[in-house]
């Protein structure tokens, strides 16, 4: 059995690569990186990976797979999110990461992408019976589950992440009162269908997951 495995995040802002190796009982990770590619700049609104956001995308591919065949490892499991999976050349993009890298790219829905995110959560931290709203917020979509440790009661992928709303909204620097309050009506009207599903499960206590929630942390 190859002990080692490689995960890759292809995400709309952010591409994440983990290394982890098997210890006989669980997965540790022995390496991180992570590069901002930012995939989604300038054409995440019209659904179209920019010229721009694919060469990035290769350059730090091609810097992760140098990094993979360093440790040797040969299973690679690499999975394209938000910005892929409703850009009209995702699966184009992908061909061409797989013809340049030999990484193959499995573009998710955006329900998968919210199964994954609560697995994780659980296995980082115990949640116990307690009913916790998860929130992951990316730079194409954020993605809300409602669950505990044993079950998940509600799960959603809203189109809304950070640079999605960045380009739609964020016109003038600093953005101006106008802006705010269409940003607030539009949030307000997309996010109708969480606030039913709190209401109707009451989750006591919110995850944060993923890269926002630890700049927060770190604010």
């Amino acid at each position: 059995m190859d002990k080692k495995v490689a995960v890759i995040d292809l995400g709309t802002n952010t591409f994440h690569l983990l290394l982890a190796e098997w210890d006989g009982r669980r997965y540790q990770i022995i390496r991180r990186e992570r590069v901002a590619v930012k995939i989604g700049v300038g054409g995440i609104n019209q659904d179209i990976i920019t010229e721009g956001g694919v060469s990035r995308a290769l350059k730090a591919l091609k810097m992760f797979k140098a990094t993979i065949d360093e440790e040797l490892i040969t299973r690679i499991f690499a999975f394209g999110t938000s910005a892929l999976r409703n850009a009209k050349n995702g699966k184009t993009v992908a061909k061409q990461i797989q013809q340049q890298t030999g990484i193959k790219v499995n573009i998710i829905s955006g329900d998968e992408e919210a199964d994954y995110i609560y697995k994780g959560v659980r296995d980082a931290i115990p949640l116990g019976d307690q009913t916790c709203l998860i929130v992951d917020i990316g730079g194409g979509s954020v993605e809300c589950i409602i669950a505990n440790d044993i079950e998940v009661f509600w799960k959603h992928s809203f189109e809304i992440g950070g640079q999605r709303l960045l380009e739609r909204f964020h016109q003038h620097d600093p953005i101006l009162p106008g802006e705010i309050k269409r940003l607030d009506a539009y949030l307000s009207a997309e996010l109708k269908p969480l606030l039913k599903q709190i209401k109707k499960f009451k989750p006591s206590s919110l995850v944060g997951s993923s890269g926002t929630f630890d700049t927060l942390s770190d604010i």
